[in-house]
């Protein structure tokens, strides 16, 4: 069974917001189908599934770290023979977003709102 601070991990990862303590109206699995169904999943994993998920977590939280080392190369462009990576933060997100994103797909949901990789602030739309 997942610690609660692997579940906090398994909704950030995926994009989901926190659950908090308190059931209020228009929350969580109340109202994101998909929440719902990421829950019952990490409620009822099989012990093999559990263990490819807290794999995910141990690689995601490596890569989420590594993005943010990035910042300790930020003021050097170049430094003798060697040269900075001018996409190195991008390619870390990117390797870190798609690894997200198999995650989400592991557990059969898609990513949640707050799964925003493309700067517009989120995938939700209303078509009136």
């Amino acid at each position: 069974m997942l610690t609660d601070a692997q579940r906090v991990d398994v909704r950030r990862f995926c994009g989901y917001p926190l659950y908090g303590g308190q059931p209020v109206q228009a929350f969580g699995w109340r109202f994101f189908q998909q929440y719902g169904t990421l829950e019952f999943r990490m409620s009822n994993m099989q012990d093999a599934e559990e263990v490819v998920v807290t794999n995910y977590l141990t690689q995601l939280s490596a890569l989420e770290t590594a993005i943010y080392g990035t910042s300790d190369n930020l003021d050097t462009d170049v430094a003798a023979v060697w040269t900075h990576n001018k996409n190195e933060q991008r390619d870390r997100e990117a390797l870190f977003d798609s690894t997200r994103r198999r995650l989400c797909g592991f557990f059969g949901i898609p990513p949640g709102p707050a799964f925003d990789v493309s700067g517009s602030g989120g995938s939700i739309a209303l078509v009136v």
